[in-house]
């Protein structure tokens, strides 16, 4: 049973010609553009010091195509870590200092509601026990949060009709019990996959309603923080989007717990750099996140792009475009850092793959966004960072099978004419840095070191993570790489379920995916035949590429992920279900 439908306009945006009038933004903080500017800056003296370097040992000698393709990859991806590290700098020093950039907290409990709230859950076969199961959690907290009279709980399917049959047996039983109220709604055509499936309930239900909580079918949220991100879109009318940062739970195997560790770690410093510089331009990602219904429906009607897949059609990674929509409009969209929202992860190495890989075709369709009309600057940067994420894989890789060439044809490769110099130890530090600040914040704070499970645990799971990160690198690089060559072939990343439980993948299945990695792996440790210095310094990637099988694998374990746990690695804060909700900075 659904509630009476109330229906709301949800137009298809025009990309191009006179942008659409905007309302004023009263969110926005103080210096954004002097803060964007200095981020810009920095990593560009970064990126350029390097370069003068490299281009001052090209300089010593007679310069070649494989040089100049060297230095022509060199520099953004230099540019690129050194924005990451930059960006990680400013949020340490923000945590460090004890401020927490872009909001302040609000009074917990929350204010009382005076508008409706829907929290929607799409959903496309996934395991139905867990699914509502997480839906009777989030329910029951959302009630003694005090926000059952005003929001309503919506699971949106998109399955087909034997999961879907499932699906509305465990919804009876629920919605009988439930504190709130709890529908259900499946699609027959799923026009547009998950984006199609909440403009539906935009169109036909969003006027009741004046904001939405959009969620994954692994989301978990507490209900502080649901009705407590209700109260903000309350007081503060101009902002269209609120984001928080999930955390991940209900990791079970070693390759779960790892990611966990690493997101609880380094990803607090990270956000808060990106907070600092976002502001009122924040992104969107698509879940645990709350939108105003009516902003949403005059802003993000996505039209379909001309061409064939995989670049045409659908708008398939759909949010980040969605935010930038907001922002066209005037709406105020904030990213915020709070407890109480989690999401999960993929179980393994191969299945964070194959999300990566749809997610690589949407970043990617980005690049035919850029020119839309009206767009604010920031929310251009935030799209061409998104996609240029994918297209460092394959630069890196023709960085160093230039290099490679160079020890070949010359026994003498331009890379390790820099190795001795400052270069090298800047380039350790970009790389590594990030993971010691995470390490610095976590041992700074007593009350942090006993949530993480005390120094030495702390110190044992981050002298695991970097050695486990340094082999995983290379294998996403070149499995990157192989996933922008079928995109360039045509071929879609098509729409499947996505895995979620754990099971222990053998060596053998992985040969198959892995032949490119093998070989690859095996030409870098030939370098060591032609040079054995510069052998030595390919040896991280080769062994990384020659151990992948194994790596993904025993990654998949769920009993090591247990054994782990139990030997003190990758200890993480429990949830937190009962904080104060912040808000963004006026």
């Amino acid at each position: 049973m659904l509630p009476p439908e109330a229906a709301l306009d949800m137009p298809i945006q025009r990309l191009d010609g006179p942008p659409p009038g905007a309302i004023e933004v009263k969110t926005q903080p103080h210096g954004l553009l002097i803060k964007r500017l200095l981020l810009i800056a920095l990593t560009a003296v970064l990126a350029l010091a390097a370069s003068t370097q490299l281009r001052m040992v090209l300089a010593r000698e007679q310069v070649n195509a494989l040089d100049i393709v060297l230095l022509v990859m060199f520099v953004p991806l230099f540019g690129w870590i050194s924005f990451g590290f930059v960006n990680s700098a400013i949020g340490f020093y923000k945590l460090i200092s004890g401020d927490h950039p872009g909001f302040t907290p609000v009074p917990s409990p929350a204010q009382p509601l005076r508008h409706r709230v829907a929290v929607l859950m799409p959903i496309y076969n996934e395991d139905v026990d867990a699914t509502f199961g997480r839906v009777r959690t989030m329910a029951r907290s959302i009630a003694a949060a005090g926000g059952a009279a005003w929001i309503d709980f919506f699971v949106l399917s998109d399955s087909t009709e034997d999961n879907g049959e499932r699906e509305q047996a465990a919804w009876l039983a629920l919605a009988r019990e439930a504190p709130i109220a709890v529908y259900y709604r499946r699609r027959e055509h799923n026009t547009a996959r998950k984006p199609g499936n909440i403009a539906d309930w935009v169109r036909r239900f969003g006027a009741a309603y004046e904001c939405m909580l959009v969620l994954d079918a692994d989301s978990l949220m507490s209900g502080d923080a649901i009705v407590g991100m209700a109260s903000i879109m309350e007081e503060r009318p101009s902002i269209g989007l609120l984001q928080t940062v999930p955390m991940i739970t209900n990791a079970h195997t070693l390759f779960q717990r790892w990611m966990q560790f690493a997101s609880e770690a380094y990803g607090p410093i990270a956000t808060a750099g990106l907070l600092w510089w976002s502001g009122s331009e924040a992104n969107f990602w698509g879940h645990n996140a709350i939108v105003r219904t009516r902003a949403f429906a005059q802003s993000c009607g996505l039209p379909e792009l001309p061409g064939k897949h995989p670049l045409g059609g659908h708008i398939q990674s759909h949010d980040m475009f969605e935010s930038a929509l907001l922002r066209r409009r005037g709406w105020a969209v904030h990213m915020v850092m709070i407890d109480g929202s989690y999401e999960e992860f993929p179980p393994s190495i191969i299945d964070y793959a194959k999300r990566d890989r749809r997610w690589m075709q949407g970043n990617l369709q980005h690049l035919r966004l850029l020119g839309t009309s009206g767009l604010h600057w920031a929310s251009r940067l935030h799209l061409l960072l998104g996609a240029s994420a994918y297209l460092t894989s394959p630069g890196w890789l023709l960085l160093l099978l230039t290099s490679a060439l160079q020890v070949i044809f010359s026994r003498e490769a331009t890379l390790m004419g820099i190795s001795t110099s400052w270069v090298l130890w800047l380039t350790l530090l970009l790389l590594f840095g990030p993971k010691l600040m995470g390490l610095t914040w976590m041992l700074s704070s007593a009350a942090r070191r006993r949530s993480f499970g005390g120094a030495a645990r702390i110190v044992r799971s981050v002298a695991l993570d970097i050695p486990l990160a340094m082999l995983m690198a290379p294998v996403i690089m070149m499995t990157q790489t192989k996933s922008l060559l079928a995109m360039a072939l045509g071929i879609p990343s098509g729409w499947s379920a996505q895995v979620r439980e754990a099971r222990r993948i053998p060596v053998l299945s992985t040969l198959a995916d892995l032949r490119e990695h093998l070989v690859l792996g095996l030409a870098f440790a030939a370098l060591a035949w032609f040079d054995p210095v510069v052998g030595l310094w390919f040896s991280p990637i080769s062994l990384g590429l020659l151990s992948s099988p194994w790596l993904i694998s025993w990654t998949s374990s769920e009993r090591l992920g247990s054994l782990a746990h139990a030997l003190g690695f990758f200890w993480v804060p429990a949830p937190q279900l009962g904080e104060e909700t912040p808000e963004p900075d006026s």
